[in-house]
């Protein structure tokens, strides 16, 4: 067993990484998971994920999968071992960052085109209120080409 120190810094650690990578649209238990594989020297069994994070194989596999999926996981082999292993990718940063990046892009292209299509419908109503309506549409079309054009600069690093 680890000393209460080590212990309690790493639980401290899981729990306060976790809420950064929680904000890049993984669940609680799928972000502890993902930093309690990222400060392990060597890859994890599904029964050592559930002991240590303290919640049941199924919701393991469940989040396992899910982090997986993401390429935020590898499953791993290793000679003599019968369970399947997992480890964090440790090419952290790059895959959240592109991942994140690419989803508010996604997100912010998305809404400025369902908010041109407003607009459209706003130019036949030629009124002094639609005109009003139409000024601030236009303030927040203008946001959202800002936020595509901030978030596209950093798609290239």
């Amino acid at each position: 067993m680890q000393n209460p120190i080590l212990e309690n810094a790493t639980y401290d650690i899981i729990l306060e990484s976790a809420k950064t990578i929680e904000m890049f649209g993984l669940s609680p238990l799928e972000a502890r998971l993902f930093v309690y594989l990222y400060l392990q020297n060597q890859p994890k069994t599904l029964d050592e994920m559930a002991e240590a994070l303290g919640k049941s194989k199924t919701s393991m596999s469940t989040s396992i999968r899910s982090l997986s999926d993401a390429k935020l996981v590898t499953l791993v082999w290793k000679k003599g071992v019968r369970k399947d292993l997992y480890e964090a990718n440790s090419q952290l940063f790059k895959l959240f960052m592109s991942n994140y990046v690419n989803k508010w892009i996604s997100a912010s292209n998305h809404q400025k085109k369902t908010l041109e299509k407003i607009q459209q419908k706003l130019d036949h109503n030629d009124t002094e209120q639609s005109r009003e309506i139409a000024d601030h549409l236009n303030d927040i079309i203008h946001f959202h080409e800002q936020i595509e054009s901030s978030f596209r600069t950093f798609q290239h690093y």
